[in-house]
């Protein structure tokens, strides 16, 4: 594919990225730049992590995500009592054929929300780590793929600890980012009141199949991206783990996950090349639920809000390239 050929192809899946874009804003009111992420992070073959209180609209924002691309979904209410065959499917003994058969679990889905994933144990949570990162399950010393687009979008709750599993360093590093979704502005909370007896997201049209997804994620990892800014992405990732107040700085797959996003934001905004506000903009939902926090520099805070003014302060003081 030539240049040309290439930022043509661009053009047309920026049009349709904001048709995309502005089908989920008409069910997630206010919500714009976590709609935007959310994007981002399919177009990036990337996780998504949703830390907010109950009723902000995560699950109907994977839901919306999911129809407005023609895609499976399914829903994993994560229980304490969960086991990991729950989610990737257990195979059973068929007494006509005398055969085992495997019956796939809800992993085997284009979008799969994993509501609230800190209710379960780790033994259950670990179950998705090879659907994360790799793309497939492996049950019975059988490897299944998973169909494509494939993506995990997780929910949990920050204010609620109460029979709750921490998620380990290990699954955190598996999400391309983290986000908020808060609370809607009054007009767009209005708006919502106005449409409470309507399901906006029964409603919703396609705008893209799950193959023209897989073809943009492919364009998405060709946006071509300078060596100065590969610089800048080290230079951040290195004062992370110099920093005195963290006690984990950002994994290689955090920085190869960063220059992942900003192709993709790239792509978003209708450019062939990234830009350095790509990557400042995406620096802390990407990076800050990779970073641990020393117990010695404790803050009042909770340790993810410290970890973000620390890659705040990391990200205004690294010079950005011209």
């Amino acid at each position: 594919m030539t240049q040309r050929d290439f930022n043509q192809a661009s053009a047309v899946a920026a049009d349709l990225l904001a048709q995309l874009q502005a089908t989920i804003g008409d069910v997630i009111r206010g919500k714009d730049e976590a709609i935007r992420l959310a994007i981002v992070a399919l177009l990036a073959r990337g996780h998504l992590l949703i830390e907010d209180v109950p009723g902000v609209g995560k699950t109907t924002l994977a839901r919306a995500l999911a129809r407005s691309i023609s895609c499976d979904f399914q829903r994993i209410q994560f229980t304490s009592d969960m086991l990991p065959s729950d989610v990737t499917g257990v195979s059973v003994f068929n007494q006509q054929t005398r055969q085992f058969e495997f019956r796939p679990g809800p992993i085997f889905a284009h979008i799969v929300l994993a509501d609230e994933i800190n209710r379960t144990t780790p033994k259950t949570q670990s179950a998705l780590l090879e659907a994360m990162n790799e793309a497939q399950v492996t049950v019975d010393n059988k490897t299944m793929p998973l169909p494509r687009p494939f993506m995990v979008v997780a929910t949990q709750n920050p204010v609620e600890h109460h029979g709750t599993f921490p998620i380990p360093e290990s699954q955190l590093d598996r999400f391309l980012m983290r986000l908020e979704i808060g609370y809607p502005p009054p007009e767009s909370e209005r708006q919502i009141l106005r449409a409470a007896s309507s399901e906006p997201v029964v409603d919703i049209e396609p705008v893209l199949t799950a193959e023209e997804v897989v073809e943009i994620q492919e364009s998405a990892a060709l946006i071509s991206v300078d060596e100065d800014l590969l610089g800048y992405v080290l230079a951040l990732v290195e004062k992370t783990r110099r920093h005195e107040e963290l006690s984990l700085g950002v994994s290689p797959r955090g920085s190869k996950s960063l220059v992942r996003a900003a192709q993709a934001m790239a792509l978003l905004d209708g450019r062939s090349y990234c830009i350095p506000d790509d990557f400042k903009s995406l620096a802390i939902p990407v990076f800050a639920h990779r970073c641990v926090v020393n117990s010695r520099h404790a803050s009042p805070l909770k340790k993810a809000s410290h970890a973000e003014v620390i890659l705040r302060e990391i990200v205004e003081e690294t010079p950005v390239p011209l």
